[in-house]
């Protein structure tokens, strides 16, 4: 068991979530070497510090004039929320933990959090459902399909909180309540982004979870999104795309869990639709392909526990001839449909002998395939594969 931040070291990260941009591989890093105390006593004076560069230093320290972290901590409280650390026990460390490198932007240094479920426990079983803003009636339907059933199967859905597919899939979590949601957003915890969601949100911290890495109060800018979709990624099992166009931001995060070494999924959809062709792109990638995802059980065959949550192969409809031996076949196949015809002749057509017809007659009239008429033996609608089509039970047909 990890052990708890101090309260110098959580004021301290708090202070540099504050005035640093959240994925920062110099400061990240420091933090690791210094601990986190030292870098923000650094960093809000402008001192040197490690790798961080003169430029974010200067930055740092033009965000830090006049702000104590001790105002945040306070206005947590009010608000009910927490800033959890990787020293604390409901850390999912092996989630949020990784090396940073080349497109893939630092772990977090702590993540804010409303609601009342620990971040551990509701990320054990989790899946990442993301698309397009503009999401058509198809991609709603299909996400929010998904997330229900797969809160229904006990996984927690992450998205980001948008308009589209990201509603689609936090509400259709939220319609099974057997599992938590949770909204990562690229603002503060305490800001209703976008606004329209203001009770969206406000559904998902009562009985799930609303994380981001920005202090409370904190505005969405085009880059914090796109810097805020490696933890829907890293926060998950695996990620599913349910629609996007070929620039979608979704598949940032794609590829963010494509580097994170999390599997990736797609949907696919209609090949008119511009809405599908980055989920397209996706499934026939040369170099690492997504993986067609069509329905919850093949989900959970990707990242569910082995042996138990494996899917079974789909079947078409079981026809009435399914499981018969080929010498039966051999008879069905020389029956005709309309008149009927003697053994001796059933026996010629199917190339076996009279003994063979006399032994398979009687078990196929038994199950309804076959039938007996003035002329002879003849198929029945059943036996000739057409449900949809009545003979006569009796006497030849017109």
């Amino acid at each position: 068991m990890s052990r708890a931040a101090t309260a110098e070291e959580r004021r301290a990260l708090v202070g540099l979530s504050r005035v640093v941009e959240p994925g920062s591989r110099a400061v990240v890093l420091a933090v690791a070497d210094r601990g986190p105390v030292a870098v923000w006593e650094a960093l809000r004076h402008g001192r040197p510090c490690g790798g961080v560069s003169p430029g974010l230093r200067a930055g740092a320290a033009l965000r830090a004039e006049g702000y104590d972290p001790d105002h945040d901590l306070v206005r947590m409280t009010r608000s009910g929320l927490r800033f959890v650390t990787p020293q604390d026990d409901e850390w999912p460390t092996a989630r949020l933990w990784w090396t940073p490198e080349p497109g893939l932007e630092a772990p977090p240094l702590g993540l804010y959090v409303r609601g009342a479920h620990r971040l551990d426990e509701a990320v054990a079983r989790s899946v990442a459902v993301v698309g397009a803003r503009a999401a058509t009636a198809y991609g709603t339907y299909v996400a929010g399909q998904l997330s229900t059933e797969l809160s229904d199967r006990g996984f927690t859905v992450i998205s980001g909180g948008a308009y589209g597919i990201d509603a689609a899939a936090h509400r259709g979590a939220l319609a099974s309540s057997r599992s938590p949601t949770i909204a990562v957003l690229a603002c503060g915890v305490d800001v209703a982004y976008p606004r329209g969601h203001d009770r969206l949100l406000g559904q998902i911290a009562q009985t799930g979870l609303v994380a981001s890495e920005l202090a409370p109060g904190t505005s969405p800018t085009r880059g914090r999104f796109l810097v805020r979709n490696r933890l829907i990624a890293a926060l998950s099992l695996g990620t599913i795309v349910v629609e996007a166009a070929r620039r979608s931001g979704s598949l940032a995060t794609l590829s963010r869990a494509r580097l994170l070494h999390r599997p990736v999924m797609a949907v696919p959809g209609p090949v008119t639709s511009a809405l599908s062709a980055g989920c397209h792109d996706q499934l026939r990638s040369p170099d690492d392909p997504a993986i067609c995802v069509t329905r919850v059980e093949e989900v959970l065959d990707v990242v569910g526990a082995l042996g138990d949550d494996a899917a079974a192969p789909l079947r078409g409809p079981v026809g009435p001839r399914d499981g018969l031996t080929d010498t039966v076949r051999l008879v069905l196949d020389a029956l005709p449909v309309r008149t009927g015809l003697g053994e001796a002749s059933i026996a010629r057509a199917a190339g076996v002998s009279s003994l063979v017809v006399q032994q398979v007659l009687p078990p196929l009239l038994a199950h309804g395939l076959v039938e007996r008429t003035q002329d002879g033996w003849r198929l029945t609608t059943l036996g000739a594969g057409r449900p949809g089509t009545e003979l006569r039970a009796h006497g030849p047909s017109p």
